[in-house]
């Protein structure tokens, strides 16, 4: 039996694991490619700022850190800029000698096709693949001065057009690149498209899905659904629990408790408690931590997070 792959739906291997599931990999997702510093004032925009944040969640027991870079020349807007990136990956490796990186290519509402796959130049670790379109409507706050780039308040309609053609280019430069993919699923039919990646062998095992949960067109963020994409999930997989806003933090316990692995961060939740807003990535880091060791789960080391996702066991350097 193996100590991290196994059938997350079998009751049985549930029952038999559960005073001995694997350590659990807590990915921090430290900013986003749309709000800023308009909405909370912790959310890291320059890339020191980044690379303090990361340090902050690593401390607390982070292993993976998931990255949106910020246009220099405008905040509110995603940059596909590999400099950009490669700069910022740089500063994290510095302040967390051992962290998984892992980048961004949904990006922002303005990135464009050839930008998401340019960012991959930066060369991470891992890098997100979302399993198909995204369509989000949303107000987005006000951003005042004295913050850089201020703007008025809007409403984002925006869609993230992506194809079945456009995810197997991306899988297919991720390979080149030994760039392990985190397969983005918002809802369980996106299963055809990462077993489709599988089959032809565009994707390794082990194959590593986050459920989205909340956002717009994604699946409702309710237990039910999160069991039922677990049914599906392929052999040789693990699982991240991503939630958004309020249903973040019931999400996660359960993913906690299923035996699977968690995300967190300023990119998902401002919030640490009802009208209590986190003071930074690192509490939110804090926080599902504990919850974790109360539920009797071990926290994963950077190392071991890189042996069960299948990583080399030796940190990038930039």
């Amino acid at each position: 039996m193996q100590d991290h792959l196994w059938d997350y739906d079998d009751p049985y291997e549930w029952m038999e694991r559960t005073s001995k599931f694997p350590p659990l990999i807590v990915t921090v997702a430290v900013n986003g490619g749309i709000q800023g510093k308009e909405s909370h004032p912790a959310l890291p925009e320059l890339p020191g700022e980044i690379a303090a944040q990361a340090r902050e969640a690593y401390d607390a027991g982070a292993s993976v850190i998931h990255i949106h870079g910020r246009d220099p020349g405008d905040f509110t807007n995603c940059t596909d800029d590999p400099e950009v990136y490669r700069e910022i990956l740089g500063l994290v490796r510095e302040k967390c000698p051992e962290m998984v990186l892992n980048i961004t290519t949904g990006g922002g509402p303005t990135t464009t096709d050839e930008g998401r796959v340019a960012t991959l130049d930066a060369g991470p670790e891992m890098a997100t693949i979302n399993l198909g379109p995204d369509m989000q409507r949303f107000e987005l706050a006000a951003r005042r001065a004295p913050l850089p780039h201020p703007r008025e308040a809007l409403v984002v309609d925006m869609c993230v057009p992506f194809t079945y053609g456009f995810i197997d280019r991306l899988a297919g430069v991720m390979a080149e690149k030994a760039i392990k993919p985190e397969l983005e699923l918002y809802q369980p039919g996106q299963y055809w498209v990462s077993r489709g990646l599988a089959e032809r062998g565009l994707i390794a095992a082990p194959y590593l899905h986050q459920f989205v949960m909340g956002v717009q067109t994604s699946v409702y963020p309710t237990p039910w659904n999160l069991l039922a994409m677990l049914k599906e999930l392929p052999s040789d997989s693990l699982f991240t629990v991503s939630a958004i806003g309020r249903y973040q933090w019931p999400l996660v316990t359960m993913g906690i408790i299923l035996g699977g692995n968690v995300r967190v961060g300023l990119e998902d939740n401002l919030y640490l408690a009802r009208g209590q807003k986190l003071k930074g990535n690192g509490e939110a880091v804090e926080k599902v931590v504990r919850l974790a060791r109360e539920l009797g789960r071990e926290i994963a080391t950077p190392a071991q997070a890189r042996r069960m996702m299948g990583l080399s066991a030796t940190p990038s350097s930039y």
